[in-house]
This record gives structure tokens, C-alpha cells and sequence, in this order.
């Protein structure tokens, strides 16, 4: 198969690797403000990867030419963080053609509903498939240039769901002959409740934004950030995710079971939990507290929730907490600025009943 992988950061790079390994022709797109990975690729020919997938795999292309990339290609991955999901959609807009597959990896909170807006095409559409996955496969991180390093090739508990939903199935056929280890979810709602990175990245680095801002994050995330008063905050958080979910007759696995289903943590607790999780071993802190773990985690994730939880009846006081705080910590009014909410993925019109119908 022409697999398509949009995006050029750790993510992308271990999807197309992998996609390649598996003996697909992988072409690359990201955009030109972003070239500096992009022409390590070319340079190299391809990516090099250790850890739990080794060697090396040449990429056919990898540049900044979407009409190359997408073109004919029998599926395209939109690789990369939430606020990239919509530029990717709209790139791709005046490519899209009937029976096109796109899968968002990861959802970050119904991306595959912002993919599709953007490519301008109804949510009740079926002309193209756009499927999206609960999280990367992996923990990977580029250490080089064309190099990753894979710490975690994730030993089950991720997922994949259509958008609509009857189609999950032609696309996890798919998926399952690389990514061997992913099941299929009932919906997307269940595959954007079940990323817990709104859930983690924003209470570990508000109780250590100290430490952050005086180290330059020169301590681990994980090991060193998470202690027991932190671990009581990240459960708060989970368990208002956890309810939403119940809310929408979604079952929302608590995070650190989750964890070790993926392979990540050894112990289903939210403080030795993590700070003792073999996938977590060796993650510094962010350099900054101007960093995803904030502006993406908490300026999206958080601010989803919060909206998806008030219209369909759900408190989240946890959450508002640690939203309003994270905001004045960043000095910006992240739940005004308004970057992922019921109203902007056009779902605001639809009850609680009818979510769950459409989806």
C-alpha cells in the first residue's frame, strides 16, 4: 500500500517507520515552517530507530508537497499533537477523493471530528472514512537526526473507532496487521475518554511548576514529579473523566489499569503507580512550563471535557480548578480562547441521547 503519514515528530516517525517496516511504500508530509526533520529524513533516506523496534527504513518521500503524499494513497495517517489536526484536514481539503482512509493517531479529543470539518465534510457523512486512535502506540522520543528511540511499543490497551462507527471494523482489519496489538472501540467517544493525558501532564506540572521553572525541567516527570499529594490531584482529575463517561454510557478504564495494560506501569495506583512505572523510567520534565503539557493538555483537553461534561449534566469542579489555576500560572484564559468545544466541533446542538446515536 502508498501509506501516507502527515506530521514529523516522534509519533510520525515511529509510524512510518513501522508502516515501512511492514513492507509499505511510506510517503511523508509536514509543513515548511517544520523543516528541520523533515530534510534529516531525506538526508538519511529514511528513519533509524532502537529500543523495541530496531533498524532502519527508507521512506519514499518526505517534504512539503501534500499533493505528493496523499495522492492515491490507500491510507493516510494525521500524525501529531491536537492543534495540528485541523491544518493537516485543511491541507488535505483539496485532495480528498470518495473512499479515502485517514486515521487520527492520536484522537486528542475528537480529532476525528475536527479532521472532518476541516476537509469540509458533514460529520454524517460517508464518502471518506475518518477514523481516530486513543493514543500513539508507542513512547518514543527522536534522538537524532532521522532517529528514535522506542521505549514502549504498547503491549495492548489503545484503541481504534470510525467516525460513523459501522466502519471501525474495515478499519481496524487494517490497522490489526501492524498494529497488532489495538482493539476496536464501540465509538469515538470512547476513544477520546480514553486519553489521560489531560488527565496526567496538567496536575503533575502545576504541583511542580516550581521545580519546572527553577531546573528547567532538569528533574523526571514521572519518577521525581508524582508523590502521593499529587497522585490524590491526578485521581480527581480521572475520576470526573471516568464519569463523564458513565454519563455517556462509555466505560472509561482508570488510567494507571490502563497503563498497565499498555505496558507501562506495574502497579494500578496513581502514585507508585507512576513514579515507579517501567515506561515512565527516565522522562525529564518539560523545559518550560509554555509547553504542551499545558497549552495542548489542559488549552484543549481540559477545555473539551469541561464543555462536553456541562452539556450533557456532569460537575467537574476538579477540572474547572485545575483550568482556572493552569490559566493564571500561563497568564491566558485557556477556556476562553476556545481551541476544542462542543460548539466549534458542531456537536453543540445535539442532546445526550443524540450524541450517542451519531457517534
Amino acid at each position: 500500500m502508498k501509506v501516507a503519514v502527515l506530521g514529523s515528530g516522534n509519533g510520525a516517525h515511529a509510524v512510518a517507520f513501522e508502516w515501512g517496516r511492514a513492507g509499505h511504500d511510506i510517503y511523508m508530509f509536514d509543513f515548511e515552517e517544520f523543516p528541520k526533520a523533515i530534510a534529516a529524513i531525506n538526508k538519511a533516506g529514511g528513519i533509524y530507530s532502537e529500543g523495541e523496534m530496531e533498524g532502519f527504513q527508507k521512506i519514499e518521500y518526505a517534504g512539503s508537497d501534500i499533493s505528493k503524499v496523499v495522492k492515491y494513497a490507500d491510507l493516510i495517517f494525521a500524525v501529531g499533537p491536537a492543534y495540528s489536526t485541523e491544518p493537516f484536514g485543511k491541507a488535505c481539503k483539496p485532495y480528498v477523493k470518495p473512499g479515502q482512509k485517514y486515521v487520527i493517531c492520536p484522537s486528542s479529543c475528537c480529532g476525528s471530528i475536527v479532521f472532518k470539518n476541516a476537509l469540509g465534510i458533514d460529520i454524517k457523512d460517508e464518502s471518506v472514512i475518518i477514523a481516530e486512535t486513543s493514543t500513539l502506540p508507542y513512547a518514543v522520543r527522536i534522538i537524532g537526526d532521522a532517529k528514535i528511540a522506542v521505549y514502549n511499543r504498547l503491549k495492548g490497551g489503545y484503541s481504534v473507532a470510525a467516525l460513523p462507527a459501522k466502519y471501525t471494523k474495515e478499519i481496524f482489519d487494517i490497522l490489526v496487521r501492524v498494529f497488532d496489538k489495538i482493539n476496536m472501540a464501540e465509538n469515538v467517544l470512547k476513544t477520546t475518554l480514553a486519553n489521560a493525558n489531560p488527565v496526567i501532564h496538567p496536575a503533575v506540572s502545576l504541583l511542580n511548576a516550581a521545580l519546572i521553572e527553577r531546573t528547567h525541567g532538569d528533574f523526571l516527570f514521572y519518577e521525581e514529579g508524582v508523590t502521593t499529594s499529587v497522585g490524590r490531584l491526578i485521581k480527581a482529575v480521572d475520576d470526573e473523566r471516568i464519569a463523564i463517561g458513565k454519563q455517556l454510557g462509555v466505560t472509561v478504564v482508570p488510567d494507571p489499569e490502563l497503563g498497565m495494560q499498555q505496558g507501562y506501569q506495574a502497579e494500578a495506583t496513581y502514585d507508585i503507580g507512576y513514579s515507579k512505572a517501567p515506561g515512565f523510567l527516565g522522562i525529564k520534565a518539560q523545559p518550560t512550563l509554555n509547553y504542551r503539557y499545558f497549552n495542548e493538555d489542559a488549552g484543549f483537553g481540559l477545555v473539551f471535557l469541561i464543555d462536553l461534561a456541562k452539556q450533557i449534566g456532569v460537575k467537574t469542579p476538579v477540572m474547572d480548578s485545575v483550568l482556572k489555576i493552569v490559566s493564571i500560572v500561563m497568564e491566558r484564559d485557556y477556556k476562553a480562547e476556545k481551541a476544542r468545544t462542543m460548539e466549534k466541533l458542531g456537536l453543540e446542538k445535539y442532546s445526550l441521547e443524540e450524541l450517542k446515536e451519531i457517534l
